[in-house]
């Protein structure tokens, strides 16, 4: 599995009509079919500027899955935020492979 991580700050001024737009957004990457699932996380920091810090993870079953999103449909999903928020909304991508997974073991007493 590939995880796509979108980490974005958000300025204050845009805040909550970002966190609406952006469930929608979500939304219209999943359906393009290369993603399994997506997370919406808040990062826990401090901003000297009070500004918002989130992370978007989308999972890929493959390579291909992630490579084809990028060649097809990324650069027009970019241009809706980008058009809608300009320099108050600023993403850094990162890209993952799962190793493996780990969950607590059963413990009896």
């Amino acid at each position: 599995m590939y995880i796509y991580n979108v980490t974005l700050n958000v300025e204050q001024s845009v805040h909550k009509e970002w966190l609406i737009w952006i469930e929608s957004h979500i939304n219209e990457v999943l359906k393009t079919g290369r993603f399994t699932n997506a997370r919406l996380t808040e990062v826990l920091v401090e901003d000297e500027f009070q500004a918002r810090t989130y992370s978007i993870q989308f999972a890929a079953q493959t390579r291909e899955d992630l490579d084809n999103y990028y060649k097809f449909e990324a650069k027009n999903l970019r241009k809706e935020s980008e058009k809608k928020f300009g320099d108050k909304v600023l993403a850094f991508r990162t890209e993952l492979k799962l190793i493996r997974e780990f969950y607590p073991a059963n413990v009896s007493n």
